[in-house]
Order: C-alpha cells, then sequence, then structure tokens
C-alpha cells in the first residue's frame, strides 16, 4: 500500500474480464484481479444498479486473494442497462453461482456494502456451503421501515435535498412519494425517465458521505441503472418476505463475519447493523465513529482492508 493518503491497496487492472449471458434478456460483466491460487473473494456492489468502479478492486491484497467482481443485471457494463425484468435478487443469486461455477471455485469470501450487504446474506443463506465468511457494509435490509427513511428521513438530516428531491413530484402525488417516482422512472419516454433518475440519484448521492463533497458530474447511465433499479427493488421490497434475512440468519451463523458500520450512516442507518449484530452473536461489529455511508471515506475504507488482512492471516475477525 504505497499511497500515504489511503488505506487502499494501489490501482490494478483486471487479469481477466467478460460477459456471461445469464439467460436470453440479461448479459452480465464479470472481472477479475489478484492471484489465481489467492483466497476465491466475490464482490457484491451496492445500489442496486451502481455498478462496479476500479476502486472496488483496492480492497484486497492482490498477492493473497483472487477477487471476481460483476456488474449486476442491468448495472454498469452489463446488458441492458436498467432493465428490471428478469431482475430479483433470487435471479442475482443464481447469477452469483454461475461465477462461482464458471471460475471453478469451491468457496469463497463473500463481500458486499449496502444493497451488497443485502444480497451478500441472502446469497449466504441460500449457498451457506459455498461461504467461508462475510466481510460487510452499511448494512441494508430492505424492509419497509428502512425504505421509508431513504425517501422520508432524509428531511431530518437535509431538509434541503429532500425538498428537492419531492420538488420534481406535484403535491397531489407526494402521499406515495415511491410510486410516484417509480411510474416516471419505468416510462419509456426519455424526457420523462431521465429528469426522475438524475433527481433520484442525485438525492442519495449528496447524502453517501458525512462531509460534503464537490458535486461530481454524474452520467445518465450510472443514474438509468441507480434509479431504476432501486426503485423497483424497493418497491419490492428486495423481493423477501417480511424480515427473511433476520429470521433466516441461523443458516449463516456458524461463519465468520465483520459489519462496518459508520456512525453517521444516513442512508443505513446504524440500528439496522447493530439489529443484524445482535441476530448474530458471532459477528464482529465495528461502528466508524467519524464516517457516513461512503466505502472511500477514510475510515471505512481503512475498516474494510484490515478485515481483508485480517481474514487473509487469520480466516476469522476479531
Amino acid at each position: 500500500m504505497t499511497e500515504p493518503t489511503t488505506p487502499l491497496f494501489p490501482p490494478i487492472t483486471p487479469s481477466r474480464h467478460g460477459m456471461l449471458a445469464v439467460d436470453e434478456l440479461h448479459t452480465i460483466y464479470w472481472e477479475e484481479v489478484g492471484n489465481p491460487a489467492g483466497i476465491p473473494v466475490i464482490f457484491l456492489h451496492g445500489g442496486p444498479g451502481a455498478g462496479l468502479s476500479p476502486q472496488h478492486r483496492r480492497f484486497f491484497d492482490p498477492q493473497k486473494y483472487r477477487v471476481i467482481l460483476f456488474d449486476q443485471r442491468g448495472a454498469g457494463k452489463s446488458l441492458p442497462l436498467g432493465e428490471c425484468r428478469r431482475n430479483t435478487t433470487q435471479l442475482l443469486i443464481e447469477d452469483i453461482e454461475r461465477l462461482r461455477v464458471q471460475a471453478g471455485i469451491e468457496q469463497w469470501l463473500v463481500f458486499g456494502g449496502s444493497w451488497g450487504s443485502t444480497l451478500a446474506l441472502a446469497y449466504g443463506e441460500a449457498h451457506p456451503e459455498r461461504c467461508l465468511g462475510f466481510v460487510l457494509r452499511g448494512i441494508f435490509l430492505c424492509t419497509e421501515r428502512e425504505v421509508d427513511w431513504f425517501l422520508h428521513g432524509a428531511r431530518w438530516f437535509h431538509p434541503e435535498i429532500h425538498e428537492e428531491f419531492i420538488a420534481h413530484i406535484p403535491e397531489a402525488e407526494r402521499g406515495d412519494l415511491l410510486q410516484a417516482y417509480l411510474t416516471r422512472i419505468m416510462d419509456p419516454d426519455p424526457h420523462v425517465h431521465l429528469p426522475a433518475v438524475r433527481a433520484w440519484s442525485r438525492f442519495e448521492g449528496r447524502r453517501v458521505f458525512l462531509l460534503p463533497q464537490p458535486d461530481e458530474a454524474s452520467s445518465d447511465a450510472l443514474d438509468l441503472g441507480v434509479g431504476r433499479l432501486e426503485a423497483h427493488y424497493m418497491a419490492n421490497l428486495g423481493f423477501f418476505t417480511e424480515e427473511q434475512l433476520l429470521r433466516q440468519i441461523d443458516r449463516i451463523a456458524h461463519l465468520p463475519a465483520v459489519i462496518v458500520q459508520g456512525r453517521y450512516d444516513v442512508i443505513c442507518p446504524p440500528v439496522t447493523a447493530w439489529q443484524l449484530h445482535q441476530a448474530w452473536p458471532g459477528s464482529v461489529l465495528k461502528m466508524v465513529a467519524d464516517a457516513g455511508h461512503g466505502a472511500m471515506e477514510y475510515g471505512i475504507s481503512q475498516a474494510l482492508v484490515q478485515a481483508t488482512e485480517q481474514f487473509k492471516r487469520q480466516r476469522r475477525f476479531d
């Protein structure tokens, strides 16, 4: 780790990458970095719909880990972009298994943040025998309570951001903000759906970090993936039954897990990480005192790298 301003490992390019057709509609992009003989790990990005970043490769020692990363259905380089048909958590789990089989991996460490933590838990509970352990960040269980907070809780901390968000919706429709946005986001007319996905993406992006960040130029591709897929999955509560991920935690409770959570995360509030930790007695909770939701905030990145470093040495967390 040569950069003094980051705990991340140096930038790395994929050793392999490709496109995998997972059904007649969806083709997903995947890539691999690190040591082919290293500890296997699957990286699950957030959103849903946010896609991969080159930064995501850098949480792992490339001499010791073999990292598989992929853009989930409808996200990033996967095709078609923003597609919500045949896009459910259960189908994403099947995609992860296809990637595991394609890579010839028996078991792997499961690493995911935000929506990636949701998918990591769902995958683990479906296939516990394929998991070595879990590194989870910014816990989101996709419950009705969390979705309501995402849409309305912002007014308590960022009233100006929330006001800008609801301004895109006529006052008569604001009683069901999710449905109002969903209707516009799913409209086939770009003149209707592009303003909606831009507003949705901006609403989330401006609350990610604890400290204000310079506004970065987004892209319609990123906004479309994030806006459409987040609204789609939130409207369906992740395709889970009530409290499913907590109720089925016994399926993975024997496996090592670390939970990294920003104390001032206003996207995925710490109470959810605490509830997961309480339901999973063997888990380790790392509450980062000076961080929000962003994986690239220094304290969060540092805790995640410390977790992967500890796992490579001990195959556990403490």
